[in-house]
């Protein structure tokens, strides 16, 4: 079935900023809704954002205002702009689409917040 393989990871300073990027595979892509989840060690999987097949977007309350989900459907690929990270956001980021069309988590890309 579908798969998504997340990049864009890595090392950042508090305050810094990364954006990750999710290809997804198959042609199918624009009737997805896509979300970004995050992992940090020891914790559970945690949602972090949506974006809809037209574009709308919701948000975890600890990333509203700092993150930006977005996705470009002619590249099948979703995007997370992150801003002003902070040490807490320190985690392996997933990508996979919500509802009926979900499918298995893949690797993953790490984030690391710290001075």
């Amino acid at each position: 079935q579908v798969q998504f393989v997340e990049s864009g990871g890595g090392l950042v300073q508090p305050g810094g900023s990364l954006r990750l990027s999710c290809a997804a595979s198959g042609n199918i892509f624009r009737r997805y809704t896509m979300a970004w989840y995050r992992q940090a060690p020891g914790k559970q999987r945690e949602w972090v954002a949506t974006v809809t097949p037209g574009g709308g977007t919701n948000y975890a309350d600890s990333v509203k205002g700092r993150f930006a989900i977005s996705r470009d459907n002619a590249k099948n690929t979703v995007y997370l702009q992150m801003n002003s990270l902070k040490p807490e956001d320190t985690a392996v980021y997933f990508c996979n689409a919500e509802g009926a069309f979900r499918s298995g988590w893949g690797q993953g890309t790490q984030v690391t917040v710290s001075s």
